[in-house]
């Protein structure tokens, strides 16, 4: 992989991880466009999300913080254990759970046909027609404090989903969110807050192939993480800003207008699968 290459999808990364238009997609995309038909691959995109999950703790330090107190001090008793904010803390683990172990099962098909670029252009459609739904007709009232065991485990199945390119980690949690009846910026800061410990576990999992899988080499990679992590702590940024004031109608029509390009793309050759 070249400086160029790394820069270029580290901007990619930075730009789509938090968006619901789903990171992996647009990274094999971008890959086969402009790089001779390179996909940079499932190893690739998760050590760079160690960059834009840097982000998120960045952004969100103060409200981390807090929640590791307070759950410390309810595991200990020193505050009610339904605690709102120990409640939360519990969910973030159990809630990652599914992905991780989903994630060791299907690791093999992940990595490999599992990125076939049609699969690609129907998630990307399917999962824009499940977010448009949940936006439109879903009751958004309730807040973060206010997560239930219940909706907290939902969350994380959801989370899940975003194995399979084109899903989108923060699209297939925030539809899901949407649909439980919170809030738009509610569901937005929770998909932040729960794709930490599968993020990380990932990226640094995915560490041993570096040198090792073709393409992969400690240089670019870190270049391309480095710019992950400061587009990423710009885009989270705005997209609570931009959550709190309108519908995600734009990320939908995204969505589709990719998903239909894809397969025209793909449908003329210019493409491969």
């Amino acid at each position: 992989m070249s400086w160029l290459e790394a820069i270029v999808l580290g901007i990619v990364q930075g730009l789509t991880e938090f968006l619901p238009i789903s990171s992996s997609a647009h990274q094999s995309i971008v890959g086969q466009l402009f790089f001779g038909g390179h996909d940079p691959g499932a190893a690739f995109t998760a050590i760079t999300q160690l960059g834009t999950e840097t982000a998120v703790i960045v952004y969100f330090a103060r409200d981390i913080g807090r929640i590791i107190k307070r759950w410390t001090l309810a595991l200990f008793g020193r505050i009610p254990r339904n605690d709102p904010d120990a409640r939360i803390g519990w969910l973030v683990i159990i809630g990652s759970i599914p992905i991780v172990v989903l994630g060791i099962l299907f690791e093999d098909a992940i990595s490999t046909w599992l990125r076939n670029l049609w699969i690609t252009v129907a998630m990307m459609a399917g999962v824009a027609i499940l977010l448009w739904l949940a936006d439109r007709f879903a009751k958004h009232t309730y807040e973060l404090n206010q997560l239930t065991w219940s909706d907290g485990i939902a969350f994380g199945f959801a989370q899940a989903l975003a194995l399979i390119p084109g899903v989108s980690r923060s699209g297939a949690t925030i539809s899901a969110g949407l649909y439980l009846g919170y809030t738009r910026t509610a569901a937005t800061r929770y998909a932040f807050l729960l794709a930490i410990p599968a993020v990380f576990g990932s990226g640094l999992y995915k560490l041993k192939d570096i040198g090792v899988e073709p393409g992969l080499e400690w240089g670019p990679i870190l270049v391309a993480t480095a710019v992950a992590f400061v587009i990423g702590l710009a885009v989270i940024h705005w997209l609570l800003r931009y959550v709190s004031k309108h519908s995600f109608s734009i990320f939908v029509w995204y969505r589709l207008a990719v998903a239909a390009l894809l397969a025209t793309l793909l449908a003329t050759g210019y493409l491969q699968p």
